[in-house]
């Protein structure tokens, strides 16, 4: 009706109500994950249901069907009643009073929809419940409302906003279907911190996804795309199509390498290929290291009013001379931080069509996390809408590839390739320069989210291969080697970096972040969010991101408990493990009361 696409699919979801049983009145309500199966007491009996690996689809979706149920295919729900057989036997001599079989929506993530469509404003999504609409409808009501009303929920909502998936999966019925099928299977499995999906895979793929894959890259998926996660010493692992019906026997079956690979890190230890990440890091740490980030989002920002624009839509001063890259945050009207990225100021006509557009007047070049891309993006249109700039915001996301290399030794490879020199007074931090790379014009810019010496090559899509292929060999003698994004958490986190939607969420100020440097509030220049800032400065801050270390060789995962001096402040936003330091590192909010108040930096903390 309106142009937008929901990307839910309707499949049967059936419970069964047995006949009178004695003695269950006080029966608690029991789920066997195991089984995948769910006992509810209603009244003097059970209702039972769960999920199952072969749901059907309704694919003949009838106008004439509304609040209309199916017959139940007792062939599919029989797992579910030996499952509660086994889990209470009396039932084996109960019959089944009635049954309810009817259609329900799903999603990729099993995962609600809510908030504005990124194709119509002004269009807001309430809907993709996964079956627990009764369970989430009052607080996901309450958050709708106040995001119709003003602009944004009060919560963080990302985890259900319809913008964490991209716009090219929203249209796309092979990825709704298989994604859906996959989470509908897994409801009740249990969520390992180093899981990742078999279904809906290979959707997009980087320039440099062959040549890694031959080399052992296994890889994890992020916003539809295949990145890099870190590198078997076992060979190629590729990732298969994903079959519907036979998804769980492909993923037991000895042959499938990449399921074999992800089953041996379903733990909450320390993964099995622990000693892998760990050298990929040190390699980073004390040689060089290449990662492929090409997944990441890559805008231009350009048009007449694209230096207005630039002014309020990022927090730092992003008007340097041309040549400087900037780290910034985004931030709504409440100061909380909506995005962090890279903008890096680039003129009209002074490079090659494929490093950027033709545009006149201001422009730059926007570096953002690919798995957040659409939501960038979505926040971005809807400032320059709202203000009225005269601005073009184009997605260059897949015709550009990101190399970056990373370590003490990356200037010295680096040296043999780029045609330019990469002194510091030639080439300090935080600058770009197109140059040539083996013969191939790119972006170079020094960066790094790891806290080494490094460069980012933002090269042409046809030119990846080729640059890296160059990059590698010149790496040789200085003991290169391939490092994925299991490392750039362990090595981001040692050093302090921030992730946003970890440690940087929409009700997070750059403030309570440690992000003060990226506002520019000593200038007198407007930008969305400084008003909040202000104010937020002038009262007094009541909580501050602070990092943590644990003597123990056990890891943390996140949402672990923070006390100090036996009371709860807050819990751990993210953890990963620290190789350079051997220690187990997390980061966490904490509440400042009112006699740290004026030093939070001396608050004194202990973890449990």
């Amino acid at each position: 009706m309106a142009g937008v696409n929901v990307p839910l699919v309707a499949m049967h979801h059936a419970y069964v109500v047995t006949e009178r049983i004695e003695g269950i009145q006080n029966m608690p309500n029991v789920r066997d994950h195991d089984a995948s199966v769910y006992l509810r007491l209603q009244g003097d009996a059970l209702s039972v249901g769960g999920y199952e690996p072969n749901p059907i689809f309704w694919d003949e979706v009838s106008d004439k069907f509304a609040f209309s149920l199916f017959d139940l295919d007792w062939d599919v729900f029989m797992q579910h009643i030996e499952g509660a057989v086994n889990r209470v036997p009396a039932l084996e001599r109960t019959g089944i009073k009635s049954t309810v079989c009817g259609p329900e929506s799903f999603t990729a993530d099993h995962k609600p929809l809510m908030g504005e469509a990124p194709e119509v404003r002004g269009f807001f999504l309430g809907c993709g419940f996964n079956s627990a609409g009764m369970m989430l409808g009052g607080g996901c009501g309450k958050e709708l409302a106040h995001w119709v009303i003003h602009g944004r929920p009060e919560k963080d909502m990302y985890g259900y906003d319809i913008r964490r998936f991209h716009r090219s999966l929203t249209s796309n019925n092979r990825w709704i279907r298989e994604r859906s099928h996959e989470s509908y299977a897994k409801n009740y499995s249990l969520v390992f911190p180093f899981d990742e999906p078999l279904a809906s895979r290979n959707m997009r793929k980087d320039p440099l996804h062959k040549v890694l894959q031959d080399q052992g890259c296994v890889f994890q998926e992020r916003h539809g795309w295949e990145r890099p996660g870190w590198f078997s010493r076992d060979g190629s692992a590729p990732v298969l199509d994903y079959d519907y019906y036979g998804a769980y026997g492909i993923s037991k079956n000895h042959n499938y390498k990449y399921s074999n690979l992800l089953s041996k890190e379903y733990t909450f230890d320390f993964p099995l290929h622990h000693d892998v990440i760990k050298d990929e890091c040190l390699t980073c740490r004390n040689a060089v290291a290449v990662f492929n980030m090409s997944y990441f989002g890559k805008f231009y920002l350009t048009g007449p009013d694209a230096r207005k624009a630039a002014d309020w839509l990022f927090s730092a001063d992003v008007n340097k001379p041309v040549g400087s890259t900037v780290y910034t945050c985004m931030l709504n009207k409440r100061g909380g931080t909506e995005s962090d990225l890279t903008v890096s100021c680039i003129k009209p006509g002074s490079v090659h069509s494929s490093l950027a557009p033709a545009f006149e007047g201001d422009g730059y070049y926007l570096a953002i996390g690919g798995a957040v891309a659409q939501h960038n993006w979505s926040h971005i249109q809807t400032v320059l809408q709202d203000s009225g700039f005269r601005c073009t915001l184009l997605d260059c996301s897949e015709d550009m590839g990101m190399i970056s290399i990373q370590g003490p030794k990356s200037r010295a490879l680096l040296q043999e390739v780029l045609d330019t020199d990469l002194s510091n007074e030639a080439f300090p931090f935080s600058t770009h320069k197109v140059v040539q790379a083996a013969g191939h014009q790119v972006r170079a810019m020094r960066l790094s989210f790891v806290g080494e010496m490094g460069w980012e090559l933002h090269v042409p899509r046809d030119s990846c291969v080729p640059v890296y292929q160059a990059v590698v060999a010149a790496g040789a003698k200085h003991g290169v080697c391939n490092a994925g994004y299991r490392a750039i958490d362990s090595l981001s986190i040692e050093k302090g970096y921030r992730h946003w939607h970890a440690d940087l969420r929409p009700d997070d100020t750059p403030l309570e972040a440690g992000l003060a440097f990226t506002c520019k509030m000593k200038s007198s220049i407007p930008f969305l969010g400084r008003e909040a800032l202000q104010a937020q400065r002038a009262q007094g801050l009541r909580r501050r991101l602070v990092c943590f270390t644990i003597d123990e060789k056990v890891p943390m995962f996140g949402l672990e408990a923070i006390f100090r001096n036996g009371q709860p402040v807050g819990h751990l936003r993210r953890a990963e493990y620290g190789f350079a330091i051997n220690k187990t590192i997390g980061y966490g909010y904490i509440r400042i009361t009112l006699s740290y108040h004026n030093s939070p930096q001396h608050v004194q903390v202990s973890l449990r």
